[in-house]
């Protein structure tokens, strides 16, 4: 994999076509990569303690590796 963590790369492939980011993980033994502001999803966290509010986190989630190529 020559993909490695701190790369630039653009997507080439899916939802987030076109769009560019800086490689956050990447993880070979997989053959994916997870890439800052793509493939971003929503969850719901509940509250854990009484008083505490719940909130919605965006996760970014990985992508496979051959949907991105680095960025010159």
């Amino acid at each position: 994999m020559k993909i490695k963590k701190g790369d630039n790369v653009i997507v080439i492939a899916g939802a987030d076509k076109g769009k560019k980011g800086k490689v956050l993980k990447a993880i070979p033994t997989e053959n994916k990569v997870i890439v800052e502001g793509i493939n971003v999803k929503k969850r719901a966290r509940k509250a854990r303690k009484q008083g505490e509010a719940s909130q919605m986190l965006s996760i970014a989630h990985p992508v496979h590796v051959s949907n991105v190529k680095l960025d010159k």
